[in-house]
């Protein structure tokens, strides 16, 4: 058995080894279900401007300091349970169940950087954890190492007997990383870990009890098991996958962990958020490989309740720290159960206390960036973008040193309430640090969100000043610059370099944008936004195409139905969510600023430490002070002044110590 595994993967590593560089994040070339693939993880080099910046914070800050956090004995434990689990050191279990899946995610952060910069110095060390891991691993291919280190000093053998495992996150962290780690190296070896360990997941839930089943939180093992299928090519993954979603609901379970009902027969999203919408791209995964219509059906109805009545303006998700399940159990209805850092009722959405997990707006990229995989369709773009902007890159400072678990969209010192996860950014979040690794996987290959491969062409997603060399599926060069100061300018210069003749060319006008301008080889066209505009063009080297996007500032409100943001505005420019901080406004409390109807907000450029941004500033009303000391009602004071507001983005708030801040502000008309 072992002998003929290795003879397949032998023979993956000669077919593949000279493409493999060709392979994305979501490998969907082949899925008879996918309208596209993404380019090769190495394929985008930024050149300058807004990822060009966020980019090399990540490669020069949060990669090396990610690694060291990840392999410190003193401050994280995740690499020392591995080498106790391996018989290299000695000593107990520390730190968290999902420690292991932030390690992996550290090393997929590694193996995507590599895939760009192609540093040996990360190489080196990808080596280092991979033989540890190796000699981790017991010989049946399991891996977790809080059961492998309890078993060393007890014996016990008991599996998948927590209904708060992680056992399974874990595993599909590391398919995961192992994907992205060949894709980048052209390696096997943790790969092999990782299949391996997937053969033991097939022989035990071909034996497990309904109960050990369904205990599988946070399933990014189905996201795991789709790329194993993807890069391995072994129909066993494909089939263990399609077990695991059909066995969802078939015991008792919970709103909490998304299986009270079974996947097929779920209509709204109410419990944890990271994991449902894990849950969701796991379940695009698979459409993507069976075409199997229930399961587009589910996905379109909870796509549309999420996006409709319960995502945040920013892209967050995931409205509460705790609250209860109205809808009780599957097997109990009459019962109440506790949710936590999960999505709450349609359009309840409070602000203060807006959990927004950062791997919750994480997993909102990648369920849509799959819908988009699937079908093309622009509004899916749409939310990536939106997150990526907003409530993920919110998630670290701008000096990539310091992170947030929550992602609130307000903040004040005398909120009267004591949350887990407030108090400013950290470089270590002690209660539970999965949030970092995971963003810095995400930046190390946001270069993959840049463009997209179909059958009809290519599709040019998302805009910043970039390098593009890729293969075609014919095998034809593909090369091509972007020159943009997106997302604070609309204007966007991409020259061709290489291109198949007959190449479709696909640019994306985000939803957002009311108007827009293409002009290429002598023609001009006026496009509205929220669609790709194609381009059938017989490409020569030097042929230019010139989009010019309408950028105004806009006030948004909320349906009348989100009561905690009834009768207020929130601003945004672009795809970019702006908010009022304390630092920047001389007056007495922003909670007094009001932001007139006919406002005018002029971008101006800024800079908050080496980052520079455009702010937006203005003239806007200021009531009267108030005080409200031992005060809960009193008239209302018509006086009001002008005062001027300086907005910044809202991921950039909390970069100079504790502050307030507001995204929504009261609106007069």
């Amino acid at each position: 058995m072992k002998s003929s595994f290795l003879i397949a993967l032998l023979i993956l590593s000669i077919t593949n080894m000279a493409v493999y560089g060709q392979q994305g994040l979501v490998n969907t070339a082949k899925s008879p279900y996918a309208a596209l693939s993404t380019v090769g993880l190495g394929d985008v080099h930024f050149t300058n401007g807004f990822w060009a910046e966020r980019f090399a914070v990540c490669r020069d800050e949060m990669v090396p300091t990610l690694w060291k956090t990840y392999t410190s004995d003193t401050v994280c434990y995740a690499f020392q349970n591995f080498r106790i689990a391996a018989g290299l050191d000695t000593g107990s279990f520390r730190g968290p169940s999902f420690h292991d899946g932030d390690f992996y995610k550290t090393l997929e952060a590694l193996a995507a950087m590599y895939a760009v910069t192609k540093d040996p110095q990360l190489n080196r060390w990808m080596e280092t954890a991979i033989e540890v891991i190796a000699k981790a691993q017991r010989a049946d291919g399991y891996l977790y190492t809080k059961n492998i280190i309890g078993q060393q000093h007890t014996g016990a053998q008991k599996m998948f007997d927590d209904k708060l495992s992680f056992e399974a996150y874990n595993f599909g962290h590391l398919m995961t990383a192992a994907c992205v780690h060949y894709r980048a190296t052209g390696k096997n070896n943790l790969l092999e870990i990782a299949s391996r360990a997937a053969d033991f997941l097939i022989g035990f839930y071909h034996t497990a009890t309904p109960e050990q089943a369904r205990n599988a939180i946070c399933p990014s093992h189905y996201m795991g098991l789709a790329e194993l299928y993807r890069t391995t090519h072994q129909q066993k993954y494909l089939d263990l996958l399609v077990k695991l979603i059909d066995i969802r609901g078939a015991t008792e379970g919970t709103d909490d962990n998304s299986d009270r009902a079974p996947v097929r027969e779920m209509k709204k999203i109410v419990g944890h958020a990271v994991r449902a919408n894990y849950l969701m791209a796991g379940v695009a995964d698979l459409y993507a490989e069976n075409g199997d219509q229930t399961l587009m059906h589910t996905l379109d109805q909870l796509w549309n309740n999420v996006i409709n009545t319960k995502m945040y303006i920013t892209g967050g998700c995931g409205a509460l720290y705790d609250g209860v399940s109205v809808d009780g159990t599957s097997y109990n209805p009459d019962t109440v159960q506790k949710v936590h850092q999960s999505y709450g009722r349609d359009y309840q959405l409070p602000n203060f206390s807006a959990h927004n997990e950062t791997c919750a707006n994480i997993g909102n990229v990648l369920w849509n960036w799959r819908m988009f995989l699937l079908t093309g369709d622009e509004r899916y773009m749409n939310i990536v973008e939106l997150a990526l902007y907003n409530s993920v890159l919110s998630g670290v400072s701008l000096d990539g040193r310091n992170y947030f678990y929550t992602n609130p969209l307000a903040a004040t010192k005398n909120y009267p309430y004591q949350l887990r996860w407030n108090g400013g950014r950290k470089p270590y979040i002690s209660l539970s640090n999965c949030c970092p690794p995971n963003l810095v996987r995400t930046l190390a290959e946001v270069g993959d969100y840049m463009y997209g491969v179909g059958k009809d062409g290519l599709y040019i997603n998302t805009y910043s000043s970039n390098q593009l060399k890729t293969k075609w599926p014919d095998g034809n060069d593909v090369q091509l610059t972007q020159q943009s100061n997106y997302p604070w300018q609309g204007q966007v210069l991409i020259t061709i370099q290489k291109a198949p003749a007959a190449m479709p060319v696909h640019l994306r006008i985000p939803g957002w944008c009311k108007t827009a301008t293409i002009t290429c080889k002598g023609t001009t066209q006026h496009v509205k936004g929220g669609q790709y505009i194609r381009l059938d063009k017989s490409w020569r080297p030097g042929d230019k195409i010139e989009l010019i996007m309408e950028m105004p500032v806009q006030l948004m409100e909320s349906n009348p139905l989100v009561e905690e943001t009834r009768n207020q505005v929130a601003v945004k420019r672009g795809p970019v969510v702006y908010c009022l901080e304390s630092p920047d406004y001389k007056g007495n409390k922003i909670t007094d600023v009001m932001i007139p109807a006919d406002i005018k907000l002029n971008p101006v450029p800024a800079t908050l430490g080496r980052a520079a941004f455009m702010a937006l500033t203005g003239t806007a009303k200021a009531a009267a002070q108030e005080n409200w000391n031992h005060i809960l009602y009193q008239e209302v004071k018509k006086e009001q002044r002008a005062v001027t507001v300086k907005l910044i983005p809202y991921y950039a708030w909390a970069n100079r110590g504790l502050s307030d801040m507001r995204v929504w502000l009261p609106l007069v008309r």
